[in-house]
């Protein structure tokens, strides 16, 4: 039996979900077409009667500017989740952001692997490798305003989340450490100081489930503590590996939080997180989808038994043998927020946390090299990796007159190692029919373990302010903010093994910086704000923990200057919003890799450069959302992203290569629909969403990273909830839902090995589905 369909929903739940979001589209669009029908003063007329019996849009919070504003009167260029978002979309990781629901953003996976992700906002992508401790990402990423540093550890399961705020664009004065494309800004739930508990399970297919409880106790003696426990797991989408291991693309995620807020007196607040989580995962399976019609040297293009073509396979050709990558990661937060007066408030956040990542990668099989007789193959890739790190963040926030300021210090400070290992771990009988097992993955190997090893070590010193001032003119209709943030960054580093042998390169980098912003703000009328700004943020340069020398590279940095729209009309009936950008990118870091085929080697080799000059970046975004009946919500989001990087020459041939920017596409777009309908003892929740994205590169190389083709994916949500069990005020929620509703094959990544002429690439998942229990009290 196919796996994919042995939960019992099987194609019945698939239908019923597909038939709900279908109907939920035909209400929608009917009530669009009759509302077209008549011209613009009876549109808003029946608008306005609509909202005198409802409320409209729901006014949203963001913390962008370091404090709660409203989104509609922040000038930064916001996609907002909101805890139900995430729920109708199920997404349990930021993993599950790579089907492109918020257009600016991408997901990826650094080669293949689940443990750790490549994000992207307006297509500044870090190099293809961001999991080395010498080297930085391109989007900050905060949880509860810690700064997280590391890929490794993003794809851990989600706690109890409030929103998920991207914030669109260079972020350099307000927010820690490299955000030159923007930042992603994950708010959990406060604890509330009285009791609460709700607890959920779910079962979905490929043998997955999962759980969940969320308990908030009684305030004692002023102290209100929230405990939240997680667990997933869903067995692997391609099977046939060897050992008995669960397959490829498999995840088993848990974790525990606990949060305490203390508030003596109306002026104080502490607040102390703690969570730890361990994550086992496996990476997605590479597939080989062409191959030349004659082999380099005249050997056999690929053994008679691999699969050839452009289509997801659910198991393996050969049993590799594949053993799962553990996270393990804990941390503790400490924020106190005191208002000192009625216009200062103070706020200090201090956190530590430490991530040790195992990963391991052998989803290349036999699908990269050519087949020999009796010759060694399928590449195991064996690396570790492990980091802690330590901030401390003073901020206040003030006004004074017409002046509102944010202000603040700024230390960071980390430390981490990685080393690996690559060798093989099977060999082809003869006639390249069968297989068998190495003795020892060292009969494998080229080099004794480990390979490669670096350590590496960061420190940034950070003073930051931003003021806003409202001159008194045109009814305080304008208001002009300036910022600045001084960072200082020190990091050094040393290469502990080079193809197995110590040794000792080192790099040192040291950086003094002022990155400025400047805004203009203007409101023509009551729920029209316009924007004009322009920013500048900068990453630190590093060094390549994969380069034979350990070369460092400089830092890179961005100016973006944008204009954008944030409108509301018909009473908070229909909001829209838009920003157009250009940013100029300059000593963009870019990663080369050796051909490790054509080398006679097994290693990855990289170097990192500096692209000489300036690329360009342009783009533009709409995000529409129209509520036009009571209960009916209709959400539209549009990206588009142009480039223009110069040629730059490969240090390994000394070619000049074309470059790409990295997984983001020239257009991508997303659309929703969610339908509430009160019941006579309940609540029917209806939702359906709809990404598309435009060809991605999934590497800098125009050569070896050819185009995936475009995408559509759809998921879809149906919800019975608000149930009364009659019990203390309990209330339940069945729920049914699809991931990738419609089961579409598509390409996330896509290589061309110039050595073999092999093309390869890796598939996003199929269609999964699944029913989900909630109690709340």
């Amino acid at each position: 039996m196919n796996r994919q369909i042995s939960f019992p929903l099987s194609k019945f739940g698939v239908f019923w979900i597909a038939t709900a979001s279908t109907l939920a589209l035909i209400t929608a669009t009917s009530a669009s077409a009759r509302a077209s029908s008549a011209d613009q003063d009876q549109l808003a007329q029946g608008v306005a009667a609509a909202d005198a019996a409802g409320d409209g849009l729901a006014e949203i919070t963001v913390t962008a500017q370091r404090r709660e504003t409203n989104l509609q009167k922040t000038p930064v260029a916001i996609t907002v989740f909101s805890a139900q978002d995430l729920k109708n979309r199920q997404v349990l990781s930021l993993v599950d952001l790579r089907d492109g629901s918020i257009p600016s953003l991408r997901v990826g996976q650094f080669a293949r692997r689940n443990s750790a992700l490549v994000v992207c906002i307006r297509g500044i992508c870090p190099a293809s490798d961001t999991n080395q401790p010498a080297r930085d990402s391109t989007v900050g990423i905060y949880i509860d305003e810690v700064y997280l540093a590391r890929p490794q550890g993003l794809a851990a399961a989600l706690f109890d989340l409030e929103r998920l705020e991207v914030l669109r664009g260079p972020q350099g004065t307000l927010f820690g450490r490299n955000a030159i494309g923007g930042a992603l800004n994950i708010v959990t739930r406060k604890p509330k100081g009285e009791f609460g508990l709700r607890f959920g399970a779910g079962l979905r297919n490929f043998n997955g489930y999962n759980g969940e409880i969320h308990l908030d106790l009684p305030r004692i003696a002023g102290i209100a503590i929230k405990i939240d426990a997680i667990k997933q797991y869903r067995d692997g989408q391609v099977s046939g590996v060897a050992d008995g291991q669960p397959g490829f693309n498999y995840f088993d995620r848990q974790g525990l939080a606990v949060r305490a807020r203390w508030e003596p007196t109306p002026a104080l607040s502490v607040d102390y997180g703690f969570d730890v989580a361990r994550d086992a995962t496996t990476p997605s399976y590479l597939q080989l989808l062409a191959v030349p019609a004659v082999a380099p040297g005249g050997a056999p293009n690929v053994a008679p038994i691999v699969t050839i073509g452009f289509r997801r396979v659910n198991r393996t050709d050969v049993a590799v043998p594949q053993e799962p990558s553990i996270g393990n990661q804990f941390g503790h937060r400490l924020t106190v927020d005191w208002q000192a007066m009625e216009n200062v408030s103070l706020r200090s956040i201090s956190a530590y946390r430490k991530i040790d990542q195992s990963q391991f990668d052998n989803a290349v099989g036999p699908n990269t090299g050519g087949y020999r007789p009796n010759t060694n193959f399928s590449r195991y890739s064996l690396a570790n990796a492990n980091q802690d790190q330590f901030s401390q963040e003073l901020q206040v926030h003030g006004k004074v007159g017409r002046m509102d300021i944010t202000a603040g210090l700024y230390y960071f400070q980390e430390s981490g190692g990685d080393d690996a290992w690559a060798p093989n771990s099977l060999v082809w009988n003869a006639t390249g029919t069968g297989w068998s097992r190495l003795p020892s993955l060292a009969a494998g190997a080229e080099n004794p373990f480990p390979d490669r090893a670096s350590f590496a070590e960061a420190t940034s010193y950070a003073a930051y302010a931003q003021v806003g001032w409202r001159p008194p003119i045109l009814d305080d209709r304008i208001n002009l903010t300036a910022g600045a943030r001084y960072t200082h960054d020190e990091r050094n580093g040393r290469l502990l093994k080079v193809n197995g042998i110590d040794a000792s390169n080192s790099f040192t980098f040291t950086a003094d910086r002022v990155d400025p912003a400047f805004t203009l703000e203007v409101q023509p009328i009551d729920n029209f704000n316009v924007y004009a700004k322009w920013g500048q943020a900068y990453r630190a340069g590093g060094a390549n923990s994969r380069s034979l020398l350990f070369s460092s590279f400089g830092p890179e940095t961005i100016q973006t200057a944008e204009i954008g729209a944030k409108t509301e009309f018909f009473n908070s009936r229909v909001r829209l919003n838009v920003a157009a950008f250009t940013s100029d990118y300059t000593n963009q870091q870019i990663d080369f890799n050796r051909n490790a085929i054509l080398q006679g080697s097994l290693r990855t080799v990289n170097e990192t450069v500096n692209v000489p000059g300036t690329s360009r970046i342009r783009g533009g975004e709409i995000d529409l959302t129209v509520n036009p009946l009571d209960g009916l919500t209709l959400a539209a989001s549009y990206a588009y992203t142009t480039w223009n990087i110069p040629p730059t020459v490969n240090p390994f041939n000394n070619a000049v290569s074309q470059i790409s920017m990295v997984q983001t596409p020239n257009h991508a777009a997303s659309g929703a629909i969610d339908y509430v309908q009160p019941l006579a003892d309940a609540e029917l929740l209806l939702h359906f969403d709809l990404a598309y994205a435009g060809s991605i590169s999934s590497g800098n190389n125009v050569i070896t990273s050819p185009p995936t083709g475009s995408s559509v994916l759809a998921n879809a949500r149906i919800a019975l909830t608000e149930i009364d069990l009659g019990t203390s005020g309990a209330k339940l929620e069945i729920a049914i839902w699809s991931r990738n509703l419609f089961d579409r094959d598509v390409l996330t990544a896509r290589g061309f090995n110039t050595a073999t002429r092999f093309e390869t690439g890796v598939y996003n998942d199929p269609r999964t589905f699944g029913i989900d229990l909630q109690v709340r009290y």
